[in-house]
């Protein structure tokens, strides 16, 4: 395979897909030559445009509701579906046909990911994909458009970065590089996207940013994408005179974004129309979701702007014109989400958790708490003691401190476009500070909020290529596997499980943990499950570290993990005694290994993403 010309990113979002690219031949040291591609794609029924982002939404039209040659594209002429702006434009009005927050159904552990479940509440004649297969829609098109606009330098020999959100499981992890490879991705590694926000600060700084930044900072990372909240801390140290970038912690996963906020202004919306004596029905309800979704895009982009139109269509003949028309004001914008998701809390403060039904729909695990603030204050306290093993960094919370200290913030997302946002969190988290007797944290400016994921993973498969400067880590989480004690039955009294830790915290991609001592008796012939668990905190586990008990904010338990002996040269049903092997890949996905007692053989163990409901 020939050397790659080019280095390319792509942010894979919930809200929208972009590319940039690094010309590798045309770069020197921290000085990038660097762009965006032009997405090209449907804007309307037979209207090809090209834009630096392709909205994250897909549309499944009615065989009889578009022309022949409405969903070409320059690459092909055959498509029953549409991906980008024509998408996310025509099924705001025929919403049972959209299929949007892919990205977050893929990581969701409650259903069936390879499973044609989207859109999910969409009636029976409508055709529906699995989140896989959605993913792999959007990758493919992506890749399709690069081949387009550069025929000259097929996609195929470039070197490829997906970013993910850094709370993402192996299972999710997994199952984002299964969509990249079956969209055609050859050389593809995954990054955090907190860390890409970073990179992308640091390349768009030439050099610069060892100015704004010294040893002894701790960077908080805070990036509110569509779908999820991911936060990040980044400690700045010295070493051989020379600063290093060290992710040393990240958040656990909030499914919580702008499309929390974009069904917030729903409701705002909804009870307004109810004031005027109409009452929309859950169908425009949705509608009315996406018409609020582009609004809010409006306001916070165009500040000339104080008030969007919006118009729902009717699916009755009592409304003139046959659709509900209202508006959604830049006070109803900022009263929504800076009061209801950037609350001004104590450091003090958790999230909130309310008592769930017994019988729920089938959705996304949306966070019970909307208060960011609330999660970045849960986030700060559990990583108190997070820079207290890292060599080489002068700056530590002060002793008796209840949260760490960051010194400085990075914004990432589209919401923070609006100053008031970034405002209210720096404002909060200084008032933590100064309760704490901490000096405040200042903002690093300059971020590109659309593009700065993308840019930032094409800057850093330059960097992997020796360039630049490196953000080091390793993996977010040490890893266990659940281990029943042997003790005889006891009625009411299930048998106690200790945490045997298989990977610990900060593995390289392309290393191996160390074997474990610890054998596992696995059932030839049919699959056998294991409970599996990471933790954020424990940094000093090592591989076989056994785990007696351990506190909710210590270990989250994760997909389970299962794995099939083949049957062949033993008897079905024999008990085969294994040991497990872990590494991280070159791609940054966990691999788990069964290596069977007496043989060179190796098994796969796999995460299960099949999901524990049904859809």
């Amino acid at each position: 395979m020939s050397e790659p010309r080019y280095s390319i990113g792509i942010d894979l979002g919930t809200t929208h897909c972009a590319l940039s690219y690094v010309d590798l031949g045309a770069s020197d040291g921290e000085k990038t030559h660097q762009g965006v591609l032009p997405i090209t794609q449907l804007t309307a029924g037979g209207v090809i445009e090209a834009r630096e982002l392709l909205p994250s939404f897909l549309y499944l039209p009615h065989p009889s509701e578009l022309t022949p040659g409405d969903l070409a594209l320059p690459w092909t002429a055959e498509r029953d579906f549409a991906v980008g702006e024509m998408a996310r434009s025509r099924g705001a009005g025929t919403p049972i046909r959209l299929v949007s927050s892919a990205k977050s159904w893929l990581c969701h552990p409650g259903v069936d990911r390879r499973a044609a479940i989207l859109p999910s509440d969409a009636p029976p004649e409508v055709t529906r994909v699995s989140p896989l297969e959605t993913s792999v829609r959007y990758l493919t098109h992506v890749r399709e458009a690069w081949n387009h606009a550069h025929p000259d330098a097929p996609f195929s020999e470039q070197e490829i970065t997906v970013t993910i959100p850094a709370s993402f499981d192996p299972a999710a992890r997994e199952l984002t590089a299964e969509a990249a490879q079956a969209a055609g991705y050859a050389r593809m590694t995954l990054l955090e996207e907190p860390q890409a926000a970073l990179y992308s600060w640091i390349q768009k700084s030439e050099g610069a940013w060892r100015k704004q930044v010294k040893v002894g900072d701790t960077i908080l990372v805070v990036d509110v994408g569509g779908g999820t909240t991911d936060l990040s801390l980044i400690a700045v140290v010295e070493r051989e005179g020379n600063l290093e970038l060290h992710r040393v912690a990240v958040g656990e996963h909030i499914l919580l974004g702008g499309d929390n906020m974009d069904l917030a202004l729903a409701h705002v919306v909804a009870r307004k129309l109810v004031a005027q004596g109409t009452q929309a029905d859950p169908w425009q309800l949705r509608a009315l979701t996406y018409a609020c979704r582009t609004a809010k895009e409006t306001l916070l982009t165009d500040r000339s702007t104080d008030t969007v139109p919006l118009v729902v269509p009717s699916r009755g003949s009592k409304l003139v014109g046959g659709s509900i028309r209202t508006e959604l004001t830049r006070a109803e914008l900022t009263q929504t989400i800076l009061d209801g998701f950037f609350p001004q809390v104590d450091a003090s403060a958790r999230p909130m958790s309310r008592a769930r039904a017994g019988l729920t729909q089938i959705g996304l695990p949306y966070a019970q708490d909307a208060g960011i603030t609330r999660h970045v204050a849960a986030f700060l306290g559990r990583q108190v003691a997070a820079l207290a093993e890292l060599d080489g960094l002068q700056h530590l919370p002060a002793e008796g401190a209840s949260f760490l200290h960051p010194t400085a913030v990075l914004f990432n997302g589209g919401v923070f476009k609006s100053p008031l946002l970034v405002e209210r969190i720096l404002e909060t988290l200084n008032g933590w500070l100064s309760a704490d007797g901490a000096a405040p944290a200042r903002l690093l400016g300059g971020a590109d909020l659309d593009l700065a994921v993308a840019r930032g993973a094409a800057y850093y498969g330059y960097v992997k290529r020796g360039k630049g400067v490196r953000i080091r880590g390793g993996t977010a989480r040490a890893f266990y596997i659940a281990v029943e004690s042997a003790m005889p039955a006891v009625p009411g009294m299930e048998p106690p499980v200790q945490a045997l830790c298989v990977a610990p915290f900060g593995m390289e991609e392309g290393t191996d943990a160390a074997s474990l001592a610890q054998e596992f008796g696995l059932v030839v012939g049919e699959p056998v499950h294991f409970r599996f668990f990471g933790s954020s905190v424990r940094r000093q586990d090592q591989v076989g570290t056994m785990l007696d008990s351990w506190s909710p904010d210590e270990l989250q338990e994760l997909d389970e993990i299962q794995a099939t002996l083949p049957p062949e040269g033993r008897t079905p049903g024999e008990v085969v005694p294994v040991k497990l092997h872990a590494r991280v890949t070159e791609t940054g996905t966990l691999e788990l290994e069964a290596m069977p007692r007496g043989t060179s053989e190796r098994w796969k163990v796999e995460f299960d993403v099949r999901g524990s409901v049904g859809a």
